[in-house]
């Protein structure tokens, strides 16, 4: 099956995300970011891009959910930050951050209001702190020993799968029970919230971080143990903080 193919059947499920799609296409340390605020299967862009899209070999697509902020531009997923090395970071969330105070401080710093863009500021904060202490860029087992640790943190009560890239390695995870598959072929992984075809797709490792290059899986991170289970009182704990915004 060809990358359109693929991408035509995941954006097929925006009738239950209709809330903004986005695409994150990467050349190299670059990234080409599209999004829109609309349901994908109602863009007439959407539906001409994707005809285009058969050569790219590393890209994102989301289809959002709104839970926390509205349905702009600025609040559609992909997010894209650069480090203080030049390193470019790209983020997808698939869930909630119910209670993290220590994300709380880029509600000020971030461009839209969702917890997900709050997820990738840290990120970039705790990654920029490193590289002054060492006076130089993270190696990459460096960098996924700090988002292991991040992750390890930001989980705990909160439902948190995530895909990242770093323009070099393709960080995974998931705390939430089937909510995450990859299908894995010679030099080629693809990940996906639910299967989108009839070929082989198996739950994602749970409760701990991945990291990926080339198609291959090549190190393994803390089980943590913080699996997110629905609780109606965190969804109350939601409605109240938009009361209070």
């Amino acid at each position: 099956m060809q990358p359109t193919d693929i991408l035509k059947s995941f954006f097929s499920h925006s009738d239950t995300h209709a809330d903004g799609w986005g695409l994150a296409i990467f050349t190299s340390n670059s990234v080409n970011l599209e999004k829109e605020p609309v349901k994908a299967t109602d863009s007439s862009y959407l539906k001409y891009r994707l005809n285009s899209l058969n050569n790219v070999s590393n890209m994102f697509a989301h289809i959002r959910k709104a839970t926390r902020g509205d349905v702009t531009y600025n609040n559609c997923h992909p997010f894209v930050m650069c480090d203080c090395e030049g390193r470019m970071w790209t983020l997808m969330h698939n869930g909630t951050i119910f209670n993290c105070p220590r994300l709380e401080p880029y509600v000020q710093e971030q461009q839209g209001m969702t917890d997900s863009e709050r997820i990738l500021c840290y990120i970039i904060d705790k990654i920029n702190a490193a590289s002054v202490i060492k006076q130089r860029g993270l190696s990459v087992e460096e960098r996924f020993k700090l988002l292991d640790e991040i992750v390890c943190e930001v989980s705990a009560h909160n439902k948190l799968n995530l895909i990242i890239y770093d323009g070099e390695i393709f960080y995974i995870h998931t705390n939430y029970k089937n909510s995450l598959y990859v299908h894995q072929e010679m030099n080629k992984a693809i990940f996906a919230t639910v299967p989108v075809d009839n070929r082989v797709w198996l739950p994602v490792t749970f409760t701990t971080l991945l990291a990926y290059r080339n198609g291959h899986h090549i190190l393994t991170g803390t089980c943590h143990g913080n699996e997110y289970i629905d609780n109606p009182e965190d969804m109350q704990y939601m409605y109240l903080d938009y009361l209070e915004n």
